[in-house]
């Protein structure tokens, strides 16, 4: 079994974007309350979660590279597939069948730079100013907000659907 898993992760990190990326960071709010009073209830709900997610990233063409706790850590080759991703996401999780916890709120954030692989092999992706950026624009939302960076926004606006309401966020992140 060692070997499939050494073989998945190899698979992944040659088929991960380099160059100029977009990562998609998203995060369900309110999570730590929920796994503190509802933990079996939570799991089942992060189970539809992950299921929601990963289908949306994987059917836009994105790599899920990490997930930590309900947080998932996605690449993609252009800032539209990643929009599309975000957009699908959002509305899988809003007509998923949820239990007794009702529909989780979950806050996404796109940024594109530049990243490279992790020479040292320490993580999937060296550590970038384009990784820290995507996490604090993704932290700045709320649940069901999907935030842009500028650089994302710029590339991706014409791609924009209609009706979300657009503001620019003060490029101190």
């Amino acid at each position: 079994m060692g070997g499939d898993t050494a073989q998945f992760n190899n698979n992944m990190h040659n088929n991960l974007p380099t160059g100029t990326v977009t990562f998609l960071f998203t995060d369900i709010q309110g999570s730590t309350p929920l796994w503190e009073h509802e933990p079996e209830k939570m799991a089942e709900a992060q189970q539809v979660h992950n299921d929601a997610l990963r289908q949306a990233i994987e059917a836009n063409g994105g790599i899920v590279f990490q997930i930590v706790g309900d947080a998932f850590a996605t690449a993609f080759h252009t800032a539209s597939q990643a929009l599309r991703a975000a957009i699908d996401g959002q509305r899988r999780l809003q007509s998923a069948a949820w239990n007794e916890l009702g529909p989780i709120q979950v806050r996404m954030g796109l940024h594109t730079g530049t990243a490279e692989l992790d020479p040292q092999g320490d993580a999937l992706y060296a550590r970038s100013h384009t990784l820290n950026r995507v996490a604090r624009v993704m932290s700045a939302g709320q649940g069901g907000q999907i935030l842009l960076s500028q650089e994302t926004y710029e590339l991706v606006r014409r791609d924009l659907p209609e009706g979300p309401r657009s503001r620019t966020w003060a490029n101190n992140a």
